[in-house]
């Protein structure tokens, strides 16, 4: 299985993750993400690519987060 489809089997087939989701994969609190995210340095410029704002709400693309842990694999 790709890594993609083990997040989606976990997530119901989501095509996007919210905030609290990409923490969880990451083994990271959502504050210390959210902090992470908004200061800048190099998970910000490997995660907020990945970013999709949907009104107020954050989420982010599961195929785009898949692939940036693939990546970070090889």
């Amino acid at each position: 299985m790709t890594t993609a489809e083990i997040l989606r089997a976990k997530y119901d087939n989501a095509i996007l993750l919210s905030l609290d989701q990409l923490a969880e994969i990451l083994h990271r609190s959502p504050d210390a993400l959210r902090i992470g995210l908004n200061e800048g340095g190099e998970i910000a410029s490997i995660i907020n690519p990945c970013k999709v704002r949907i009104g107020r709400r954050l989420y982010f693309r599961l195929l785009d987060i898949a692939k940036v842990i693939d990546e970070d694999k090889a």
